[in-house]
Order: structure tokens, then C-alpha cells, then sequence
């Protein structure tokens, strides 16, 4: 008879731009100076890191340029980051 494997999930939402934002302080690096590299307005990354902004797949490529760091992490994060919100407010209602 074959066990079913219990899934362990967090339900801690966490928007990749707080993560983006301390990548940024362990560089030195401005959110103006990541903005400029990218070729995106300040308002933009300031959105993002912020929480207020999705990191899109096109955001992802750049970061992946600038930051050296791969465009799937980016990505991933920030649907894990949607999913946890989707589930809590799944289970609140």
C-alpha cells in the first residue's frame, strides 16, 4: 500500500522585491543606479521593491543582465509570492 507523502507549504507571503531590495544593499547598489542599468524610470524599481509591482518575465531578463542572477528566480518568486496570497485569501473566504 503506497503512503501519501504529507506537502509542508508556507503561507508566508513574501514579494520578491524585498528580497530584490536586500540584494541591492549587499551591492552598494542605488535602486537609481539598478533603474539606470536596466533602462527603467526609478518609479519602477522604487514599485517593486516596495511591494506595489510585479516582476514580469521582461523584468526578470533585465535583472538577470544586470544583477547576474537568473531570470527563473526572479520569475518564480514572484509566483510563489502570488500563490501564497491567492491561497490565504482562498482560505479566508
Amino acid at each position: 500500500m503506497a503512503r501519501k507523502q504529507a506537502r509542508v507549504e508556507s503561507d508566508l507571503a513574501v514579494h520578491p522585491g524585498e528580497l530584490l531590495a536586500e540584494e541591492l544593499a549587499a551591492r552598494g547598489m542605488t535602486q537609481r543606479a539598478l533603474a539606470e542599468a536596466m533602462g527603467r524610470p526609478p518609479q519602477v524599481v522604487n514599485e517593486i521593491v516596495r511591494g506595489r509591482k510585479a516582476i514580469t518575465a521582461e523584468t526578470a531578463l533585465q535583472l538577470e543582465r544586470v544583477l547576474d542572477t537568473p531570470a527563473y528566480l526572479w520569475v518564480n518568486l514572484q509566483a510563489q509570492y502570488e500563490l501564497a496570497r491567492a491561497r490565504a485569501d482562498w482560505l479566508a473566504s
